[in-house]
């Protein structure tokens, strides 16, 4: 009954408000049906929509998550059945006892470690790399920085468009999906951990590297489609391990030598597509001359993958939305999170809810900032400038740059571009500022991929960049 009146009351101050289910959608961006779903309980709003909720409802905080989710921390979980029960499945579990399990065992600790130091220690794990592969580094200016990226020295050269020419990675359905090694402790460690804060695990598909070939002509290569679940209780788990001193079991079970690294058909190979953001804009008498702003986030507590780090924005896991063979393509992850991450598109997130629309790319349903880069071409450029594996987890990662060079767009849009719940905080770097940018690069709070693609762009944007660009020179060594 207790329940009952206090979902009744979020509905009566909607009403008070003067909204209806389909105007509090449109006022939020999401879907009529997930307001339903709020009202009935099946599911909460994402963290970063609550105080706009709450601004609308003209209520505070405090009272919306008092008619929201006044139900104790363990159980104001639902969001994690999904997680608990895939558990369960694998590992031969009674339905709950993974749940139960987890809220008595200490959650797994939160280590972390300076980028510099993962990379040596992850160098010295791995030791010297065959003939042909490096570890990504790189001079910049007269300071040098190391990551954990490691791959072909091919895989780093020259750029290519995210053209159907160029981007073919190609969906294998039924691809080899052998049974991995799996530990429950440490999951249960995981789920502890994610019930105690706010960190998201969806039950969603993710794209999982079977086949890879890259080079200067573009990408070819095939994925399968597996559980996110799987992931973030598996192979996610080896970064935990680096803030400790000596003992690896998990990353000796998982990626005990740079031939495991390399066996993507045999393993867990999930990842990624990031791309260093730059948007042209006009000379300003007060900030100066023509040049492109560089958009670099600060990733929220509450993302799975390099929580608390830099990291270039866009950035997000390959995974399908709705098409799985036509998403496969590393061009349909970065345009969805160009929507998602910085242009405001609540209804492209899945792991708030199921996937309803039949095509949510459809030009119709496109943001204003994405239609407008649509409707000509050239408005918006979009391209590959490397690829590697991170060693931290054993992601792939394309690294990518996207480019608007229409100086139009800046004044028109600028003041709509506002990063999403992925990220705690959005700065922004003018390339006509060296000195700024080399002090930057040696930021220990950069996530090792996001580091990777921010110098791969600076790279390539001094190809391109003309007199709008200022930048330090980026030489490669490892």
């Amino acid at each position: 009954m207790a329940l009952t009146k206090r979902r009744d009351e979020l509905v009566s101050a909607r009403r008070a408000a003067g909204f209806t289910q389909e105007s509090f959608a449109a006022a939020l961006s999401v879907d009529r049906s997930t307001v339903g779903r709020w009202e009935s309980w099946e599911n909460e709003p994402l963290p970063y929509l609550w105080p706009k909720m709450a601004k609308l409802l003209e209520i505070s905080t405090a009272e919306l998550r008092a008619f929201i989710s006044p139900r104790g921390r363990n159980s104001a979980a639902p969001e994690l059945e999904p997680a608990f029960g895939w558990l369960d499945r694998r590992a031969g579990w009674n339905a709950g006892t993974s749940r139960r399990r987890a809220a008595v065992a200490a959650p797994a600790a939160a280590g972390r470690v300076g980028r510099s130091e993962a990379a040596g220690k992850l160098m010295r794990y791995y030791g010297k790399p065959p003939a042909g592969y490096r570890y990504y580094g790189a001079k910049v200016g007269d300071v040098e920085v190391a990551t954990s990226i490691f791959g072909r020295e091919s895989w780093l050269e020259g750029a290519f468009p995210l053209t159907a020419e160029h981007d073919r990675l190609k969906l294998r359905p039924g691809a080899n999906q052998s049974e991995r090694p799996f530990d429950e402790n440490a999951a249960v460690e995981r789920l502890a951990a994610v019930a105690a804060g706010e960190v998201r695990i969806a039950d969603i598909p993710l794209y999982r590297l079977v086949d890879i070939e890259f080079g200067a002509d573009g990408v070819r290569g095939a994925v399968t489609t597996e559980s996110f679940v799987e992931y973030a209780l598996g192979v996610d788990l080896l970064e935990g391990e680096l803030s400790g001193s000596h003992a690896t079991p998990l990353r000796d079970t998982y990626l005990p030598d740079l031939a495991h690294v390399l066996d993507v058909d045999r393993r867990f190979c999930a990842g990624g597509v990031l791309a260093l953001t730059a948007i042209a804009r006009p000379a300003d008498p007060f900030r100066g001359g023509r040049d492109y702003v560089l958009l670099v986030q600060e990733r929220s507590a509450r993302v799975v993958n390099g929580a608390g780090r830099l990291a270039v924005i866009p950035k997000a896991f390959h995974r399908p939305l709705a098409d799985h063979r036509a998403d496969a393509r590393i061009g349909a992850t970065l345009r969805r999170e160009l929507e998602e991450e910085l242009f405001g598109r609540v209804d492209v997130d899945n792991t708030a809810g199921p996937q309803r629309v039949a095509d949510p790319m459809h030009p119709t349903r496109l943001s204003e900032p994405m239609r407008w880069l649509s409707e000509q071409p050239g408005r918006l450029r979009m391209e590959c400038t490397g690829f590697g594996f991170n060693l931290v987890s054993g992601n792939y990662e394309f690294a990518s740059l996207v480019v608007i060079d229409d100086e139009e767009f800046w004044p028109r849009f600028g003041g709509a571009v506002e990063a999403n719940w992925e990220a705690a905080g959005l700065r922004l770097y003018s390339t006509l500022d060296d000195e700024l940018i080399s002090e930057l690069v040696t930021d220990e709070l950069w996530s090792n991929e996001g580091l990777f693609a921010f110098l791969q762009g600076i790279r390539r944007l001094r190809e391109i960049g003309g007199d709008r660009v200022s930048l330090p020179p980026v030489e490669l060594h490892g």
